[in-house]
């Protein structure tokens, strides 16, 4: 193998659209891909794990509702799905199913009559909150060795990643 070959890269030379020799501009988008891949993986069994302590029978999904009504306090069902990124029928499944258990309440909205506002209960702000503490102090334990503004610019980058995946 030449040594420009880059790992998932080609040997033949096959240039891009942009004339770049397809190994060079794979090697960074099978590397990144290949890290969010892991990076996924292992998030979707942490927050598996973590719902559950909220309460043994929440979906994983739920827990990106919870932050956001702890952070953004109430909002319209439509508001929740439309950030979260499902329809309106599996928004309204999973904010039922957060009622039932008693971690989320609805009331009429006053700004309009014909629509509700979610919202924590007390009982779902303190055991998010609980769950929220142990996972930020997780994360102090495993990036312990890195720097305040690495951490700072690994938040920074998520951040562009994830607006430029809304949009």
């Amino acid at each position: 193998m030449g040594a420009d070959v880059h790992e998932g890269g080609n040997s033949e030379g096959h240039r891009t659209r942009t004339g770049a020799p397809e190994s060079v501009v794979d090697h960074e988008f099978l590397a990144l891909e290949r890290e969010l891949t892991v990076l996924l993986r292992r998030a979707r069994a942490s927050s598996g794990e973590m719902v559950r302590e909220v309460h043994p029978d929440l979906e994983s999904s739920a827990y990106g509702l919870l932050v956001r009504l702890e952070e953004c306090g109430r909002q319209r069902a439509t508001e929740l799905a439309a950030y979260i990124g499902v329809g309106k029928a599996t928004m309204s499944r999973q904010l039922r199913a957060l009622e039932e258990l008693g971690l989320v309440a609805r009331e009429p909205d006053p700004a309009d009559g014909r629509a509700w506002l979610v919202h924590l209960t007390e009982v779902g702000r303190e055991r998010f909150r609980r769950v929220r503490d142990a996972r930020r102090a997780r994360y102090v334990r495993e990036l312990a060795s890195w720097e305040r503004r690495e951490v700072a610019e690994l938040a920074r980058l998520l951040h562009r990643l994830n607006r430029g995946v809304e949009g």
